[in-house]
């Protein structure tokens, strides 16, 4: 694939710690199973899983942990050149448990890890500038150096011409408080392409219910081609430049969910992969549909197995739950 068409992903990585019994709270777990995460990780993961091509840029830390996540990054398929390991910090941790329904709670280890000592000095700026999308989310906005790293990509990226992708991604227990979450999180929200974000987090930036059309509005702005609303296994709604030209819903497909971690991130990389191949689904209705409609597919699938990277799907998988023939 020509460099053009890379899908750059930028953030934290860091391994899950999820216990081996659903429905468990950390204190009853007697187990957990390592896996690696970090919502743009994932997102890179699943592009590369789905024949795009992705590469990602993030810091870990120089420890057996942040070696172990390097190498996930390369067995899938990913371009690890602006991976950094740090030499006197670890590797994040989160230990997520699965609630009975497969929703998650978090607790975090990251005081401070790895990825948030990422200085603007260490950025690989010839790959943030030769990619076609340029992804990120909201952890890397919390602290310094990390915060100033981010936004000097964001910056390097808009100038070269690529597009800026934002699942915003909210972890309330990363934030001060949720009144810094909410600014953190909106202080870049007019700089993006495209932004993905979930029912709850319609709730909890707009603070007025994920259904009503005027929290929607609200959060659209003038430089967006897409903003998608993902409505758990519901689907998904979509609201295109200026919202008046076209906007809708797409059905999601019913699953046993046993585990929810990193759904979301196979329904973004899923999508990225179709607008990397063709930017013509911001203003062609019926091709946005259909890479929506995959991208539910992909976010389910992945909700059928535990940990986020080893649940994505591929084209196959995605297809085959589509057409009915799971």
């Amino acid at each position: 694939m020509a460099a053009s068409s890379t899908i750059v992903c930028f953030g934290e990585m860091l391994i899950d710690f999820v216990p081996d019994t659903s429905g468990v709270s950390l204190a009853e777990s007697q187990g957990f199973l390592k896996a690696p995460g970090g919502a743009p990780a994932n997102v890179a993961c699943s592009i590369s899983r789905l024949g795009g091509s992705a590469a990602f840029i993030g810091k870990v830390g120089k420890d057996e942990f942040g070696f172990m996540l390097a190498d996930i990054l390369k067995k899938n398929g990913v371009n690890a050149e602006g991976v950094l390991f740090d030499e006197h910090a670890r590797t994040a941790l989160a230990f997520v448990t699965l609630k009975k329904d497969g929703e998650r709670e978090f607790m975090f280890y990251r005081n401070p890890s790895a990825d948030m000592l990422l200085k603007e000095s260490e950025l690989k700026m010839d790959l943030i500038k030769k990619a076609k999308i340029f992804h990120y989310g909201s952890i890397s906005l919390i602290t310094e150096p990390c915060r100033s790293a981010h936004m000097a990509a964001m910056k390097a990226a808009k100038e070269a011409g690529v597009l800026l992708s934002y699942d915003p991604n909210v972890r309330l227990p990363l934030w001060p408080s949720a009144e810094a979450a909410r600014q953190g999180i909106k202080s870049i929200w007019n700089e993006a392409d495209f932004i993905k974000v979930s029912d709850d987090e319609v709730e909890f930036l707009t603070q007025k219910r994920s259904d009503d059309e005027e929290a929607i509005k609200s959060l659209w702005h003038d430089g967006l081609k897409l903003l998608v609303v993902t409505d758990g296994e519901k689907g998904c709604r979509y609201y295109t430049k200026a919202s008046r030209s076209f906007n809708g819903k797409v059905s999601g497909y019913s699953v046993k969910a046993i585990d929810t971690t990193g759904a979301g991130d196979s329904f973004v990389g899923s999508l990225l992969v179709s607008m990397a191949k063709d930017t013509s689904i911001f203003t062609d209705e019926a091709k946005l549909k259909q890479a929506l409609a995959f991208s539910n597919a992909c976010g389910a699938i992945c909700t059928t197995k535990k940990g986020a990277i080893p649940a994505l799907p591929s084209v196959s998988e995605a297809q085959a739950l589509m057409s009915g023939s799971t």
